[in-house]
C-alpha cells in the first residue's frame, strides 16, 4: 500500500454480545480491501452503525441473519457467524465485542495464531498484554502475549502529548479533567441526548444530559473516584512505563455528540519553556497544535489529537497547562485499533 504496509495479511473483525445467543461466538467480518472506509452499504442501505443481537446484525433497520455481506467503499466485507473455526488462517483479529466475549474468545484466537487487538477493558491491565498507542509504544508488544489491548478513549488522546514532553522533560504529576461526549456511552447515550433535547425525560443518564454536565462516568469506587477516572490513572502509568507517576483525574459527561476534551495540568522536574514545549508537540506524530481554540468540531472527521491553550502555571515555573481534543469513536477507539494493526504489519511483527 502507499503507506508501506503489505496487503497480503488476513484481517478480520469480531463484534457482538453473546448472551442469549444459541451461537455464543461473536460475528466475524472479513475485510477485502482497505481497513478504512467512508461508507458501508448492506442490502442497498447505508450503514451508520451496527447493533448485534442474537444471531443477527442490524444496521439502520437492515438485518443480516447469520451471514451476509457488506459493501464498503474500499472493498467487500463478508459476515459469518463466529466460532472456533473462524479464527483459522487469520493474522490479526480486531475485537469489539465487550469484555466478557473478549475474555472467552481472545485466547481462542491467540491459540489459533492470530494477533488479537481488543477494544474492551478486559486485557488492559494484564501484565502479559501490551496496552498500545501506536504512535508511541508499539514496541511494548515484544515479549508479550498475542493479545493487544486498545486503551481507554480519553487515555489515548492524553498520553500522546505527554509522550512528546518526555523527550526532554521528566514528569512529576498529572491532573486530568476530561469532558467526554455522549457517544462514549454508546448508542444509549446518544439516544438519551437526542430524546432529552426533544423534551422527553432522561431514560439512560441520571440527569437531563441535554441541559447539564454530569461529573460521573461509570460507577464509583471505594476511594471516591469512578472506574473511568481510575482507567485514566492506571492506563497512563502503564503506557508511559511510569508506575510511580502521580496522577489524579476527574471525568465529566458533557452534552456533545462526538469528541472528548481533556484539560491537563502537568508538573515536571524542569522549568517549562513554552517555545520548546510547542516544538516538541508539533514534532510528535498524531498531534496538531492549534493557535485557535481546540474544540470537538476540529476532530469530527479525522484521527488527530488537537492541542492548544498552552500556558505556564502562574504559581509554579515547572507547571504546564494544555487542552486537547480527539474523536473518541475514531482515535479513541476504532482508528487506534486499525492503526495498531497497520503498524504491526509495516514494522514486520507478522513475519
Amino acid at each position: 500500500n502507499d503507506d508501506g504496509t503489505s496487503n497480503d495479511k488476513k484481517i478480520a473483525f469480531w463484534a457482538g454480545r453473546t448472551s442469549g445467543s444459541k451461537n455464543d461466538a461473536p460475528f466475524r467480518v472479513d475485510f477485502d480491501g482497505n481497513l478504512y472506509t467512508n461508507k458501508i452499504t448492506a442490502d442497498g442501505g447505508t450503514v451508520g452503525g451496527c447493533d448485534i443481537k442474537g444471531n443477527s446484525i442490524s444496521a439502520n433497520g437492515i438485518i443480516l441473519k447469520n451471514s451476509g455481506s457488506i459493501e464498503a467503499t474500499n472493498g467487500n466485507w463478508s459476515i459469518t457467524s463466529g466460532g472456533r473455526a473462524t479464527f483459522k488462517d487469520i493474522d490479526i483479529a480486531l475485537f469489539s465485542a465487550g469484555g466478557e466475549t473478549s475474555l472467552r474468545w481472545a485466547p481462542v484466537a491467540e491459540a489459533s495464531g492470530a494477533i488479537v487487538i481488543d477494544n474492551s477493558s478486559a486485557w488492559r491491565m494484564n501484565d502479559e498484554c501490551g496496552l498500545i498507542v501506536p504512535e508511541i509504544n508499539i514496541d511494548s508488544y515484544r515479549g508479550k502475549r498475542k493479545i493487544i489491548a486498545n486503551p481507554n478513549c480519553s487515555t489515548i488522546q492524553s498520553v500522546i502529548p505527554l509522550f512528546a514532553l518526555l523527550k526532554e522533560y521528566h514528569l512529576e504529576r498529572i491532573n486530568f479533567s476530561s469532558y467526554q461526549a455522549v457517544s462514549g456511552s454508546g448508542y444509549k447515550g446518544l439516544n438519551d441526548y437526542h430524546s432529552t433535547l426533544a423534551g422527553k425525560e432522561a431514560s439512560f443518564y441520571p440527569y437531563n444530559i441535554s441541559k447539564t454536565c454530569i461529573p460521573q462516568i461509570d460507577s464509583f469506587l471505594d476511594n471516591g473516584y469512578t472506574k473511568e477516572e481510575m482507567k485514566m490513572v492506571n492506563e497512563t502509568k502503564k503506557i508511559l512505563n511510569l508506575p510511580e507517576l502521580k496522577i489524579t483525574a476527574t471525568c465529566i459527561r458533557v452534552p456533545v455528540e462526538y469528541g472528548h476534551g481533556v484539560s491537563m495540568h502537568i508538573e515536571c522536574k524542569e522549568d517549562i519553556d513554552l517555545t520548546r514545549v510547542t516544538a516538541l508537540l508539533k514534532a510528535q506524530e498524531g498531534i496538531v497544535v492549534l493557535d485557535e481554540l481546540p474544540t470537538s468540531i476540529h476532530a469530527l472527521e479525522n484521527d488527530y489529537v488537537y492541542v492548544g491553550r498552552l500556558r505556564k502555571d502562574l504559581n509554579n515555573p515547572k507547571g504546564l497547562l494544555l487542552y486537547c481534543v480527539a474523536n473518541n469513536i475514531r482515535k479513541g477507539a476504532a482508528s487506534n485499533a486499525v492503526q495498531i494493526a497497520l503498524k504491526l504489519i509495516k514494522e514486520g511483527y507478522l513475519c
